[in-house]
């Protein structure tokens, strides 16, 4: 969670490079990372700036952050995820506000991050350096552990605790032991 401007800068430069964005702004028709950069924003508003003062500022840029997730059809909400989250397309994404997700995500279209059938509260922890396929669904009171890739049109309702491996399947299961390496950008240290 962004708590301090170095934070708020932190988070940018790990999503710009997650992204593989080399411009400091964002070109034209760059609407992901255009969308990062407000989520990031939100964020740091909406956590830093308590005073009233900053109210106005940031319900402004609340109603510009919801008005972008409906152009480009993401549910995401503010502090799910951490430094270096990847969206690959524009398309439905839908998060739960309880779900956490860890550092260098890279996520795809169609995807859903949810919570168990009639608990709002139980929704998916999802470790470091995870991706996630096209289509996926995820939900209940799930783990996910570090470096998993999660295969397209996975269906995953059962926690996956061992590290760097490959999960695919309607429900999912484990495939191979290769993980997510090579399929995510991440700065070198990290």
């Amino acid at each position: 969670m962004i708590k301090t401007k170095q934070d708020y800068h932190s988070y940018l430069e790990a999503d710009k490079v997650a992204l593989g964005r080399t411009g400091k702004r964002p070109f034209f028709a760059d609407d992901i990372w255009k969308f990062e950069r407000l989520l990031r924003k939100v964020e740091y508003y909406h956590n830093c700036k308590k005073f009233i003062f900053w109210k106005p500022y940031v319900l402004f840029l609340k109603w510009r952050y919801y008005a972008m997730s409906v152009k480009l059809g993401f549910t995401i909400p503010k502090n799910v995820f951490g430094p270096g989250l990847s969206i690959a397309h524009v398309g439905t994404i839908v998060v739960n506000t309880n779900a956490r997700v860890g550092s260098n995500c890279r996520i795809h279209t169609c995807v859903n991050i949810g919570t168990k059938a009639g608990y709002s509260n139980l929704a998916p922890r999802i470790g470091n350096n995870v991706y996630i396929g096209p289509g996926a669904k995820l939900f209940g009171d799930i783990e996910i552990a570090d470096g998993i890739a999660i295969g397209a049109n996975s269906v995953v309702n059962k926690s996956f605790l061992g590290t760097n491996i490959s999960i695919a399947g309607v429900p999912a299961r484990k495939i191979s032991d290769k993980g997510s390496e090579d399929l995510l950008v991440k700065e070198e240290n990290s």
